[in-house]
Order: C-alpha cells, then sequence, then structure tokens
C-alpha cells in the first residue's frame, strides 16, 4: 500500500527569511497548513491582508435554518476563488468542519433574517451604492445562468440543502438563477452549486467570458 502523501512543507533550511509576515513557529516546525505556496510559512493574520488587496467583488451568502452541513463546503469555495466575504443568513453557529479552517482566511458577516440581509446590502455596494442580490435556485421563473450577465459586485445567495431559497429569499433577490441540468435529480447539491456558480463569476470578470458564447 502506498504511504500517504504528507501535506506542507518541513522545517524551513537554512538561514531565516526576514520580514514581519513570517510566522516563526511554523519555521521552527514545518507548515502543514492547506494554503498555496506563496503563503508557505506566514502567519495567518498576514495571509488575510494580502488576500484582502485583491478580493473579488462578489459576496457570498447561505441560509441556514436548519444548520446545513454543506455550508462548510460553500466557504471553501468562497476561499479557492477569494470572495468578498460570506454570510449566513439564520442561526449564526454552522458546521465548519466542511470549511477546512479556509474560514478564517475570509471575513464571516451574520444576518438573524432576511431583513437584515437586504438592509446590509442597500449600502454595502461601490460608493455605498446596493450590491444586487443573486439567489441561485431551480425554481419557477428562475433564468439560466448560462446565459445571465452577473453583475460584478454582488452577492450569490444559496439556499439550504433540499428546500433551497425560501420564499422570503426569493423576494428579496433581484434575480433568481438556476443551473442547467440534464438528468433525472431534480437539483445538484448545495455546494457544488455553489461552486458553479462562483465559478460563472470568475470566467465572467476574471477571464471576460461573455455569457452564451462559445
Amino acid at each position: 500500500m502506498d504511504e500517504e502523501r504528507e501535506v506542507g512543507v518541513g522545517p524551513w533550511e537554512g538561514p531565516w527569511p526576514e520580514g514581519d509576515h513570517w510566522d516563526i513557529e511554523l519555521l521552527r516546525l514545518g507548515d502543514r497548513r492547506n494554503v498555496v505556496d506563496r503563503y508557505r510559512y506566514w502567519r495567518m493574520d498576514a495571509v488575510v491582508a494580502d488576500l484582502d488587496t485583491r478580493r473579488h467583488a462578489f459576496h457570498v451568502a447561505v441560509e441556514n435554518w436548519w444548520h446545513d452541513l454543506n455550508i462548510g463546503s460553500v466557504v471553501r469555495t468562497a476561499n479557492a476563488m477569494n470572495a468578498a466575504a460570506f454570510h449566513v443568513v439564520g442561526r449564526r453557529r454552522w458546521n465548519r468542519r466542511g470549511a477546512m479552517v479556509t474560514d478564517r482566511y475570509q471575513h464571516e458577516h451574520h444576518h438573524p433574517e432576511v431583513a437584515d440581509l437586504v438592509a446590509w446590502a442597500a449600502t454595502a455596494g461601490p460608493d455605498g451604492g446596493a450590491l444586487p442580490l443573486v439567489g441561485i435556485d431551480n425554481v419557477p421563473g428562475s433564468v439560466a445562468i448560462e446565459t445571465h450577465d452577473l453583475p460584478e459586485a454582488c452577492v450569490l445567495v444559496f439556499g439550504q440543502e433540499g428546500p433551497g431559497l425560501t420564499p422570503a429569499m426569493q423576494e428579496a433577490c433581484d434575480v433568481v438563477l438556476h443551473i442547467g441540468q440534464f438528468g433525472s435529480t431534480r437539483s445538484i447539491n448545495a455546494g457544488a452549486a455553489a461552486a458553479v456558480a462562483m465559478h460563472s463569476w470568475v470566467r465572467r470578470h476574471v477571464y471576460g467570458q461573455v455569457p452564451g458564447s462559445a
């Protein structure tokens, strides 16, 4: 049987590097965190500060009325795509295991009710304007994400696994988009849907791919 692959790097070899972003303990003991090579041996707050200089303009919000286990997966993808922040609507506590510690590198906001998210978004956009709420759910009247031009500054909103977006959240959203499906299942996993939606934003605003183009 193959030995399990070791994650990360061991103690720093050679003269220690200069700079206040280095973590002395990580340099001494090794860095086994799930971070890209650029951030090996960096202090956590230094990583967050560097990410803050190039965060993308989209936020991610997840409804958490029934302690959804998928939130961690959504947060992990939000970190990978360097979202501006993630928001939890409903219960403050959520299962962080699926996030694989990535939530520590992001900015988290809590909104007890849908109305609280709406109030926050009303002045959170560029120059104090509104951030549009873009729901992701395959409900009647939703629009195909593949052909919709996602706004650069926005909040991508996801519902609970199973019931999806609540009626109140659907009403609050500026638009609700669905992901094209071609099999027998009615819906895809909430974590997977979030990954598709975030990557759709990246394709549009990082790579400049116009929706509907080949």
